[in-house]
């Protein structure tokens, strides 16, 4: 009986990973509940011991010696139902205990079914993982019994249950693919500095690399682009630009805007904007569909990110030259020296304030003031020029509008007489 109740205990701690102290503790408590309720007394002096060694029983109810095998059936069902409730209890703390150390990790499961839209997936004989439908890749959808792979978002401890969260569009989740897909990066050879991900759609990765040696693009991508082609099937083909990481930002956001070319950019640290000039021709490939480029370029930056073309920057810093060479005293040199601030017209004037005029530029804070008080003025004139262009533009399109449904109305009258002619 000794032996046979240590392979037990030995069992439920190796299965239900908990650990073996824990189990004969309560074992000992499930004990002692059905020696109370055996002599009707609950709060018994009762004392039970197991030899962790021999699995000996040794059980005394004030003192005197008792044999805990001829309590009764109604005490051994008590002692079980004890039992129950603190294995229970001990598995619900192993497994947390375990998830919440792994928090953020990358984790392989195999998916049971779907329960409102949410994915149950088993993470191992003994744990199931939850992946809400926000978690999920859109456009994917998995069978029961297909592995699956996902960060372990979060794990919350509720009353009776465990729930570990489990996602696929969390941009972690795109670091842990990248940790396993390029040793390079496990082996901190080349570093991720930035990530913005929209999933299912696109994402952007900035790396460097610590060895002058190693290209960071190049090993990420793999040979013939193997690496990389194995994440974007693991996403469902959502596509992934490999950003070369560089602390000029200039630089930086040069090259998260790629694959299209930038002629100019302007950093404007006052209102952290960029303001980037790029061709006719470059310009959709820079904004990207839907603005997904620039808007993705802009959270792995850091930076505002302002697209224009040559005209309209043209057209931006030759109003803010006619505005400023209004003040009295100020020339036309003044403007390289905004211009190399980042202000490249009278809404960034506006913007910035008069402070960084003084302290960057040195200019007499009654000058900068007057010019600050111009660009506003010019701002508000602006604004009027285009409110004025969008109610001429209603009108018209108001008018054709109109036109049209006259047309149509009189077409509508030819037809119908046309119609009773033939009648006739």
């Amino acid at each position: 009986m000794s032996q046979e109740l240590l392979r037990i205990v030995d069992n439920i701690a190796r299965d239900k990973n908990i650990d073996r102290e824990s189990i004969f503790t309560d074992l000992e408590e499930a004990m002692i509940s059905a020696a109370r309720k055996h002599f009707g007394d609950p709060e018994g002096n009762i004392v039970v011991s197991i030899d962790r060694e021999t699995g000996t029983i040794s059980a005394f109810n004030e003192g005197e010696k008792i044999d805990i095998r001829k309590l009764g059936r109604i005490p051994a069902q008590t002692a079980k139902q004890v039992m129950i409730q603190k294995i229970r209890a001990d598995e619900r703390e192993s497994i947390y205990s375990e998830f919440v150390q792994r928090k953020g990790e990358s984790i392989s499961g195999t998916v049971v079914r779907y329960e409102a839209g949410t994915v149950i997936v088993s993470l191992d004989h003994w744990t199931e993982g939850f992946m809400p439908r926000g978690e999920q890749i859109m456009g994917q959808t998995h069978r029961p019994g297909e592995r699956v792979r996902c960060l372990i978002l979060d794990v919350k401890e509720n009353a009776n249950q465990v729930k570990i969260i489990l996602s696929r569009t969390h941009p972690d989740f795109i670091r842990r693919l990248f940790e396993l897909e390029v040793p390079e990066i496990a082996e901190k050879i080349i570093e991720i500095r930035a990530l913005a991900r929209e999933a299912s759609y696109r994402t952007k990765v900035a790396v460097a690399s610590l060895d002058d040696k190693v290209d960071p693009v190049g090993a990420c991508v793999g040979v013939r682009g193997s690496r990389i082609k194995n994440i974007v099937e693991e996403l469902g083909g959502e596509k992934i630009d490999i950003v070369r990481w560089n602390d000029s930002s200039q630089t930086l956001v040069a090259n998260a805007l790629m694959p299209a070319q930038v002629s100019e950019i302007a950093l404007c640290f006052e209102l952290g904007r960029a303001t980037v000039v790029v061709d006719e021709d470059q310009l959709s490939l820079a904004i990207g569909k839907h603005g997904q480029n620039v808007r993705l370029a802009a959270r792995l930056t850091g930076w505002d990110i302002d697209i224009l073309t040559p005209d309209e920057y043209n057209q931006g810093v030759e109003r803010l030259t006619s505005c400023i060479t209004a003040v009295d005293g100020i020339d036309e040199s003044l403007v390289d020296k905004l211009i190399a601030l980042g202000i490249i017209s009278v809404l960034d004037m506006d913007d910035v304030g008069v402070e960084p005029l003084v302290s960057e530029l040195g200019i007499a804070t009654e000058v900068a003031e007057k010019l600050v008080e111009a660009a506003r003025k010019e701002v508000k004139a602006i604004a009027a020029e285009s409110e004025s262009k969008q109610s001429k533009e209603d009108m018209e399109d108001e008018e054709a509008i109109s036109e049209a449904e006259e047309a149509a109305a009189e077409a509508g009258e030819d037809k119908r007489d046309q119609e009773q002619a033939e009648v006739d």
